[in-house]
């Protein structure tokens, strides 16, 4: 029977690392952005033997389920998880977690596992997927337990996020929640409604923050009066509706984040712009402006406020790049318009570690520009993300094609150029392009 292995150190005893691991949002954590894999239900946590979990993976063109059964915990140490049913003729799974001098450990993990028919075909395409899914998941399990041992001191919070479903609110959640924080969703439709004006104050009710991320997407249809005007609303008025209840709140929370865009800055060609700098001209930094003067009601009663000005949000999941990857991996990427525009963008993980110290440090006031630190321009993004799925990029998208077809839209998301820096002090795990593609897509 094949056996794969894997050991990393991680910079935490390994009570730490196993108490991580069996925290909510743990398998969420692991989970590499390139593979569509879905939780179909789960019952029960690692400790629990016979606890369970279905997963719905692709399998080529098809999916397949695989569940997953838990047992053979040993706390602080160990556990185990075995295939009920799936895709491979044996999978068993060992987890280690191997105590080293001070806060020090070393993760294991050791597997098990017989391909069907005998293994005739596709061991090594196995094997390599093994080596990718495995890397990934030592290093977010690293950088996570780094990112939450910053702040061991500090009382972990109770936590109410707005887009909790969203692509950035299903990764910020589970980083959260495995950091040993509380984090609760507040639900569109029962605990707020836009078209009502209604919000209900008692769901707001005992948090120590507020993360405020819901907003229609701005790049899923061409910008009609009617779409625009569902843009400005679902982002100033839902962000003034919630502001408004947290101020009137006689236990507030301490700090509200609240999202923003570096749409802020509009169009400014190669000028390197800073939160300092002024606002600029077009749809999108009208909406920006009142977006952040939306939550003057909550800065008004004392809460901190933190405006989060996003950069291009990089994640096969969903945004630009997974828009990106069918064209680019079919050989049909290209610059876009001249390919002189800047693209200020940051990765999701980076994007959640600057939302976690916006929560977490005191200081963090007003606006942050989550950026990378190296904004790139069209063309050498183009570039970069053609090499790192080793394909072409020689068809173009002229600026009056692009025009043509999604109209202003195009003009402000995908011609627009805004060369944006940060003050954060936030480390950047991935400050440079090609290293953050290659993370993401497990390239």
């Amino acid at each position: 029977m094949p056996n794969f292995s894997r050991s990393s150190a991680m910079p935490a005893s390994a009570e730490d690392v196993y108490a991580w691991h069996s925290r909510a949002g743990a398998f969420e954590r692991l989970s590499p952005p390139w593979q569509d894999v879905r939780v179909v239900s789960r019952t029960g946590g690692i400790e629990t033997p016979g606890s369970r979990v279905s997963l719905s993976v692709p399998l080529g063109p098809l999916r397949r389920r695989w569940v997953s059964e838990h047992h053979g915990a040993v706390p602080g140490r160990e556990f185990r998880d075995r295939q009920v049913e799936g895709p491979f003729a044996v999978w068993e799974h060992h987890h280690r977690f191997v105590p080293e001098t001070g806060s020090r450990s070393i993760l294991e993990d050791e597997i098990h596992y017989e391909l069907p028919f005998g293994g005739f075909a596709g061991g090594s395409y196995v094997r390599g997927e093994l080596e990718r899914l495995f890397a990934y998941r030592h290093e977010i399990t690293s950088n996570d337990l780094s990112a939450h041992g910053k702040y061991t001191g500090k009382q972990r919070m109770r936590i109410l996020v707005t887009g909790a479903s969203g692509l950035v609110g299903s990764q910020l959640g589970p980083f959260l929640t495995t950091g040993g924080h509380s984090v609760v969703a507040l639900r569109r439709g029962s605990d707020w409604d836009l078209r009502r004006g209604y919000v209900d104050e008692a769901a707001l009710e005992g948090f120590d923050a507020v993360v405020h991320l819901a907003g229609e997407s701005i790049a899923s249809g061409r910008w009609t009066a009617a779409r625009k005007e569902r843009i400005r609303s679902s982002r100033v008025t839902g962000t003034r509706l919630v502001s408004e209840a947290l101020a009137r709140m006689e236990n507030k929370p301490r700090v509200l984040v609240s999202a923003s865009a570096i749409g802020y800055y509009g169009d400014r060609g190669d000028e390197l712009l800073t939160e300092d700098s002024e606002s600029g001209e077009g749809f999108l930094a009208s909406v920006c402006r009142d977006w952040e003067a939306a939550t003057d009601a909550a800065s008004q009663a004392g809460i901190r406020v933190v405006h989060l000005r996003t950069g291009i949000v990089l994640s096969p999941k969903g945004g630009a790049l997974a828009k990106m990857l069918t064209p680019f991996r079919m050989g049909a990427g290209g610059v876009i318009g001249t390919g002189n525009q800047y693209m200020s963008w940051i990765a999701i993980d980076d994007l959640v570690g600057v939302i976690h110290d916006a929560l977490m440090e005191d200081e963090v006031v007003g606006p942050v520009n989550a950026v990378a630190p190296h904004p790139v321009t069209n063309r050498d993004f183009t570039k970069t993300l053609g090499r790192v799925l080793a394909r072409p990029t020689l068809f173009p998208l002229p600026g009056f094609a692009a025009k043509l077809a999604m109209g202003e839209m195009a003009e402000e998301l995908l011609l627009a150029s805004t060369r944006v820096e940060s003050k954060t002090k936030y480390g950047f795990l991935y400050p440079e392009l090609e290293p953050a593609l290659r993370h993401l897509l497990g390239r």
